[in-house]
């Protein structure tokens, strides 16, 4: 399954990226493959990510790992702006 996830962010889109890059062997553990992500043109408070994940269930279980979650606050990602997007195919 492919989901978009989009987000504001608070602390600059270079730290952001520097931190969500350091977690690919974190999102392996979760089965959560990442498609693309950036920002849209002219607006680096946003972003967004293409995930394809082998499940909803442990892609869930990986956005509530408390270490996943603080890489999060910690890139300045606002948790409740989050939306996630479920694609069908």
């Amino acid at each position: 399954m492919k989901i978009i996830i989009n987000a504001e962010i608070t602390k600059g889109y270079e730290l952001w990226k520097n931190l969500f890059l350091s977690t690919d062997s974190q999102r392996e553990k979760y089965g959560i493959k990442v498609l693309a992500y950036g920002h849209p043109k002219g607006n680096e408070n946003k972003v967004y990510q293409v995930f394809e994940v082998e499940s909803v269930e442990k892609m869930q279980e990986g956005l509530q790992d408390p270490e996943i979650a603080k890489l999060r606050t910690d890139a300045g990602v606002n948790l409740d702006s989050q939306e996630l997007v479920f694609l069908v195919e």
